[in-house]
């Protein structure tokens, strides 16, 4: 009888060790999304790029691994949004440089790849309240999210610095905004007065957006979750020159 109790306690504890398992997060999940403040750390303040395929450089939802962009001679990297047509403003045509890095054709409403449990509409759909609880409600995945891939942390961040209400929604007019303070951050204005150099400025943004390259062509977070530049750094730097001298 002493030996069946044993091996019926045995039994369970088997029985129970998945169920403990499953409780546990992953480390991947536990630091999900995580960004220091600009300039500090080593993980951006936008997309976190981790996958389970190839390297990319931006997660969003659908877009597969692909080139460098730039890769190719002729290759028009300047993409217009619909606030950034010819003679745009310069921070538009920013935006749309940094656009093509980080969501691609899914513009605005671009989700990352690793959100398993999307928000329950388009995120240009959503108010910024909305948007908040879908990621309280979804912990463990990526949430990086819109034209710019603005991760939790910092979203929250410039959500307070603009003064935005929690019933605003998350447009392209609000998205833009976003990002701006972001261009404001790297040195947009001190590199226009010539108080910062070209070639601060292009690392500044790439420590904020990790699909842009460093001079070693590399992302600044290369490796890390993931992380990979999906520009070359010589049509990175044309492309900035071009708009800053326009």
């Amino acid at each position: 009888m002493r030996h069946i109790l044993i091996r019926l306690v045995g039994l369970a504890c088997l029985a129970l060790a998945p169920a403990a398992s499953l409780a546990e997060p992953s480390l991947a999940g536990r630091f999900a999304d995580r960004g220091p403040m600009f300039g500090s750390g080593n993980a951006p303040l936008v997309a976190r790029r981790a996958g389970p395929a190839a390297p990319r450089g931006s997660l969003f939802a659908g877009r597969g691994a692909g080139a460098l962009i730039g890769g190719r001679p002729g290759h028009d990297l300047l993409g217009r949004s619909a606030t950034g047509g010819p003679g745009a403003p310069m921070r538009a045509r920013l935006r749309d440089l940094i656009a093509r890095a980080e969501a691609g054709p899914a513009g605005y409403d671009a989700l990352q790849v690793g959100a398993h449990r999307p928000p329950p509409r388009r995120p240009t759909r959503m108010s910024l309240r909305e948007i908040f609880d879908w990621i309280d409600a979804t912990p463990g995945q990526h949430h990086a999210i819109g034209r710019y891939q603005i991760i939790p942390a910092t979203l929250r961040r410039m959500v307070a610095r603009a003064g935005l209400d929690p019933g605003t929604r998350f447009d392209p007019a609000v998205q833009d905004r976003l990002a701006d303070l972001l261009l404001a951050d790297a040195g947009l204005d001190a590199v226009r007065r010539g108080e910062i150099t070209l070639d601060t400025f292009l690392l500044n943004l790439a420590k904020i957006w990790a699909g842009l390259p460093t001079p070693s062509g590399r992302s600044y977070y290369h490796g890390v979750a993931g992380n990979r530049a999906v520009l070359s750094y010589d049509s990175y730097t044309n492309a900035v020159d071009e708009i800053l001298g326009g």
